[in-house]
């Protein structure tokens, strides 16, 4: 089975919120919708569903033009951020109600029911009802009522977004285990970069209505089309710095110049955007070829494994994240470093022209 938006549109009181998206998802695949709040990403799920219908483009299943097709005809089940769940039924007859409402046996709906419990390990609570659940068994639930539909497309619009941060790892490793488990196209959609990286499968970026980039996760995240990209896929913010390359020169910004060692050695003369992740900057310079910047710290952010520190350069702001305990202090001047063999760099147009080998 294929699901497939085809040059879809889709405008709110005259407002795009989708802008010519073309998607093709197939049965067994995981598809991560990335972006930022209002990026689009639920309006697409809402066209796949047939919730709504698209200002302009089509919506295919199989080859099959189904735009405008009421969602109670579609084999598709949704999950939302909220936990949608019976209240006054017990886990059960909360994954059994699909199947009842599907006039399926009792024979069968025992064995569905049973065979979604172990899948999300909810059976030691099949009698209980949502109330005496924690946060992480009632969206359990509700990712069970959903699965045991055997739909076809399962969208699932920041499942994990209102669970704490423990409940959110526990869920967040098991899910593409039950992604596997279940064969069907999973939509998945996101604001947090790495939660795309941990699902792995297939990354969609949004921004804005648009699809700028699709690919294998991983490949999306090494080699970003545009800075545009970069940006989505990197929390925190992606640190930017402008460059002039000259010869055997680059010129920073406010007149720093360094020479033009790795990544910059092969770029024409002229003009560019360079990108690094916060784990890309550092404060330890470990050769000579990598560039040093003089910062003042803002603030030290201290996680336990991890330090982020976010230092203040002229008018910008940049963030590195340092392993370990770090307690530098506000005002305190240092030196940010970066590796010119470790950095993303965007033409005028803001293309990716050069990117690190490894990541």
């Amino acid at each position: 089975m294929t699901v497939a938006l085809e040059n879809v549109s889709r405008s709110i009181d005259g407002v795009p919120a989708i802008r010519d998206v073309s998607l093709t998802l197939e049965r067994g695949t995981l598809s991560v919708l990335l972006g930022p709040t209002l990026s689009g990403k639920t309006s697409i799920m809402r066209l796949l569903a047939g919730l709504d219908k698209p200002t302009q483009g089509r919506v295919l299943v199989d080859g099959k033009d189904v735009t405008g097709i009421d969602v109670r005809r579609r084999s598709v089940a949704m999950v939302y951020q909220q936990f949608i769940n019976y209240p006054s039924l017990s886990v059960y007859e909360n994954i059994a109600s699909p199947l009842r409402v599907q006039g399926k046996s009792r024979d069968e709906i025992e064995h569905r029911v049973q065979e979604a419990a172990q899948l999300l390990k909810l059976q030691p609570y099949l009698d209980r009802t949502p109330l005496q659940l924690s946060g992480g068994q009632q969206q359990r639930t509700a990712m069970a009522r959903a699965l045991v539909k055997g739909a076809d497309l399962v969208l699932l619009d920041e499942p994990l977004a209102n669970l704490d941060y423990k409940l959110r790892e526990e869920l967040r490793a098991e899910l593409p285990r039950i992604f596997e488990a279940s064969g069907a196209i999973f939509v998945y959609a996101t604001t947090e970069p790495s939660e795309a990286l941990l699902l792995g499968g297939r990354t969609i970026c949004m921004w804005e209505g648009e699809a700028l980039q699709a690919g294998e996760t991983p490949k999306v995240y090494r080699r970003p089309d545009t800075l545009r990209v970069a940006q989505v896929f990197s929390d925190p913010p992606l640190n930017l710095v402008g460059i002039e390359k000259s010869h055997q020169t680059v010129r920073y910004e406010k007149g720093m110049q360094a020479p033009a060692s790795g990544l910059y050695a092969n770029l024409a003369d002229g003009a560019y955007r360079v990108g690094f992740r916060a784990h890309q900057l550092t404060v330890t310079k470990g050769h000579a070829d990598q560039h040093a910047f003089p910062v003042e710290v803002a603030v030290t952010e201290i996680t336990g494994s991890e330090s982020f520190v976010h230092f203040k350069r002229d008018n910008a702001n940049w963030v590195a994240v340092l392993e370990g305990v770090h307690e530098f202090l506000p005002g305190q001047a240092l030196e940010a470093v970066i590796d010119p063999n470790d950095v993303f760099i965007f033409d005028a147009s803001d293309r990716l022209v050069a990117a690190p080998t490894t990541m």
